[in-house]
């Protein structure tokens, strides 16, 4: 390639691209074998190729046609990553983009260039071809490039080009360190996302117009991403200002007119739509007074009225921002909440005091209730996050307003309370429930927390308990959230009676629920405890195996300790906290195990006191620094009733332990005793069972049992008589059973006349029964009674 011979330069390229474009000998040679194509691109690649490709054209700055076959060979050689990689070794990068807009007829040039661009971005380092396109002379180039395609090219293969360029342009923009200001080029850019909205006197736009095909289409919306990525660089904005952006985007933002005439398809345009919202979401938070001046929130708020309303609408749903909205205007509503959202987050008074006076919180509660109404399974991820930033955007508005909370109302509560009571099976779904509740217990913090009125209403409502039956769900991202809202909620007198009558699952009390979630918290943490739970080390004991592996080191006054930093990082003092407000007394539905655990609760205070303290004499003596007499005196008074402190609860903790160990033992005896008591009942059972079976089955028994009963009886008797009383004798003489007596049965199983009746044996025997019932009759013994007599038939 360095011999000066064209012929020999173009035909080393042809050899080249006859490697991936290889035909078969025309004649077979005697003695040699072709050599096939894979073979010789790996060869290629071995050897280095493409990098000697790319050091040619050096040579070649003056020479087209031999310029255009050499990149035609890289063209082919850079379908390799291996060759790519060897090729951006050797800028090749920037030497092909900075001439890229060379004088060429055939327009081959710019074609070959922008191809070897394209597979250099996608096979080789991604960052380093950025890194060598991020230059003036790359982006003098391409800018000219793009200008040029943009104001004469007319044919589709013009207009395809032009928007690969404008790619390639989209990727070096995310490097921040690429002049594109300086270049100029963000300043055209500018100018080509926006004549077609606002009117332009720039003549480099004057008689333009896009049409509705699809490589046009296609160039509007990588206008509107590339506004989005030159927005991050804050030189930026006076460029956005002058060419009216915000007024451009938003001609987007209004319900489609009726019979007007417009350049656009109705799915192009709502492609648009849904394009030029979204970018509002970024470049609207940075030019406030440009989104105030065009009446920014009354044109979103007019826009969401639209898309609530029932107004008959069909959109196409086709792009990445319209999924979901095929048929309704669900897509619509969710960028239009997105720009409010990004407006609200701002905290900037003006627009928020704008937003509040043009009725947003009661505009957004009804959108609300109205997706709450919606029963749509098929888009129901996209109404969670529609309802996720409603809440996030009330939230916004109400945090620091008490007035505005008071507007949220009865009303808001009500739909913060539907949410809580949503399954929470649903959480797992993962189709955004974890993050409608996340929205819902910033909005209690934000719109109703404060407002006693609303707090009356949300309690009235259980709103205590639902929190509560949020926070047996376990989920440790939840925990510090509630349990912080729960602090909160505490200042109102009226919480604490709710916390104590809320009963969970096996009827678990909330005090329960907050020691089982310490211990928890604690085994996580890995604070030393024995198996009952009782402190090992009384002079550390909070302290977590993280504060145990790293050393204390001296830090200046501003900077918290790890001491400090634990009670942000866990949920340990905001459970001292609630249990502080219930006042660590009369606390229902606690065994044994809570009250030990609740004794170190009750001193987390102190003890994080002590832990600090122990910081504090500790950085001392790592900067050898030595306190006046009565300051280490104060310092060894601070530690010993620290450390005593621990003792103490720890005795405490002892005490109620073997305490328990006792009352268990008790326990266990009752229950011994009760069992041993069961058995000797069935044991006497048994007993009398086997006796009554005896005197069933043997006549000599039943006799002796019945002397033993006559004998008992009459022993049993007053002997002494008065005189003249009147003997009546309680037994039925000539009875030979063993057992009280009752009420006189007649069994009719056998005739009466064939066994002389149930007591034939008896004084009272009964030889028949009265025709028309009645009491039994009393017979002499001896004499029979006659049946009647039957008539004979007739």
């Amino acid at each position: 390639m360095k011999i000066p011979n064209s012929e020999l330069r173009i035909q080393v390229c042809k050899c080249i691209v006859d490697f991936y474009h290889a035909e078969p000998p025309k004649k077979h040679i005697t003695g040699y074998q072709q050599a096939n194509s894979s073979y010789k691109i790996q060869m290629a690649e071995v050897g280095g190729l493409a990098k000697t490709m790319v050091q040619s054209l050096v040579l070649l700055e003056n020479q087209l046609i031999e310029k255009l076959w050499v990149l035609k060979a890289l063209q082919h050689l850079s379908t390799s990553e291996v060759n790519c990689t060897l090729m951006m070794k050797a800028q090749a990068a920037s030497g092909i983009c900075t001439h890229i807009n060379d004088p060429d007829p055939s327009g081959q040039l710019l074609f070959r260039s922008s191809e070897i661009l394209w597979n250099l971005l996608e096979k080789a380092s991604k960052g380093e071809v950025i890194q060598q396109l991020s230059n003036l002379d790359c982006l003098q180039a391409l800018k000219e490039v793009f200008k040029n395609l943009f104001i004469k090219g007319f044919s589709n293969y013009d207009r395809q080009l032009r928007n690969d360029i404008l790619v390639i342009t989209t990727i070096i923009a995310q490097n921040p360190e690429a002049p594109m200001i300086e270049s100029g080029f963000t300043k055209d850019l500018i100018l080509f996302a926006t004549f077609n909205e606002v009117k332009s006197q720039n003549p480099l736009v004057k008689g333009i117009k896009l049409s509705n095909s699809h490589e046009d289409f296609e160039l509007k919306k990588l206008l509107f991403n590339i506004i989005v990525i030159l927005c991050k660089d804050l030189s930026t904005i006076q460029l956005l200002i002058d060419g009216k952006v915000i007024w451009a985007l938003f001609t987007y933002v209004k319900k489609p007119e009726k019979n007007k005439i417009i350049e656009w398809s109705a799915a192009q345009y709502e492609e648009l739509q849904l394009h030029s919202i979204a970018t509002l979401s970024s470049v609207a938070p940075l030019l406030i007074e440009e989104y105030m001046l065009c009446q920014g929130n009354a044109r979103v708020l007019a826009f969401l009225e639209w898309c609530e309303s029932e107004d008959s609408f069909f959109s196409h749903g086709n792009s990445f921002h319209g999924a979901g909205g095929r048929g309704n205007k669900f897509a619509q509503m969710r960028y239009s909440l997105r720009l409010l959202r990004a407006m609200v987050y701002l905290e900037d008074e003006t627009i928020n005091n704008d937003l509040c006076e043009k009725g947003t919180i009661h505009q957004l509660i009804g959108i609300f209730k109205n997706t709450i109404n919606k029963d749509n399974d098929r888009e129901e991820a996209i109404l969670l996050e529609i309802q996720s930033d409603i809440l996030l955007i009330l939230s916004g508005l109400c945090e620091h307003s008490v007035p505005r909370k008071e507007i949220f109302g009865i009303e808001g509560v009500d739909i913060i309370l539907h949410v809580m009571k949503t399954d929470s099976k649903k959480l797992q779904s993962g189709l955004g429930y974890n993050v409608l509740l996340f929205s819902t217990l910033d909005s209690i913090w934000c719109c109703i927390l404060g407002c006693y009125s609303s707090e009356d209403y949300f309690l009235e409502k259980e709103g205590i308990f639902l929190l509560l039956d949020l926070l047996t769900l376990n989920q440790k991202k939840f925990c510090n959230l509630i349990l912080g809202i729960m602090v909160e909620f505490c200042d109102n007198p009226k919480t604490t009676a709710h916390v104590k009558a809320w009963r969970g699952k096996k009827n678990q009390t909330a005090a329960s629920l907050l020691i089982k979630l310490w211990r928890k918290e604690e085994k996580e943490l890995g604070v030393k405890r024995d198996k009952y739970g009782k402190i090992i080390d009384t002079k550390k004991p909070l302290f977590t195996s993280f504060q145990e592996e790293h050393a204390i080191i001296p830090l200046p006054a501003n900077c918290p300790t790890m001491a400090v930093m634990d009670v942000a990082e866990n949920i340990r003092a905001k459970i001292y906290a609630v249990l502080g407000k219930l006042d660590f007394e009369n606390l229902p539905g606690l065994s044994a195990e809570d009250f030990v655990t609740l004794c170190i609760i009750h001193r987390y205070l102190d003890f994080k006191i002590g832990e600090i303290w122990n910081e504090i004499r500790e950085e001392i003596k790592l900067e050898k620094l030595r306190p006046v007499t009565t300051d280490i005196r104060n310092l060894d008074i601070i530690t010993t009733a620290s450390e005593n402190i621990g003792k103490m609860v720890a005795s405490l903790q002892s005490e109620m332990i073997e305490s328990q160990a006792r009352q268990d033992m008790q326990n266990e005896q009752k229950v011994y005793s009760k069992i041993q008591a069961t058995h000797k009942q069935r044991e006497l059972a048994n007993k009398s069972w086997e006796n009554f079976v005896a005197r069933t089955s043997n006549v000599k028994t039943l006799k002796k049992a019945k002397r033993l009963q006559e004998k008992a009886i009459e022993s049993s008797r007053y002997n002494d008589r008065p005189p003249n009383a009147i003997f009546h004798r309680t037994d039925i003489k000539g009875l030979n059973t063993t057992v009280p007596s009752g009420p006189v049965i007649t069994v009719e199983s056998t005739p009466a006349r064939l066994v002389g009746g149930p007591l034939a044996d008896t004084d009272i025997a009964v030889k028949k029964l009265p025709i028309r019932g009645g009491a039994l009759q009393r017979v002499k013994v001896g004499k029979t009674v006659d049946e009647p007599k039957r008539s004979a038939p007739t």
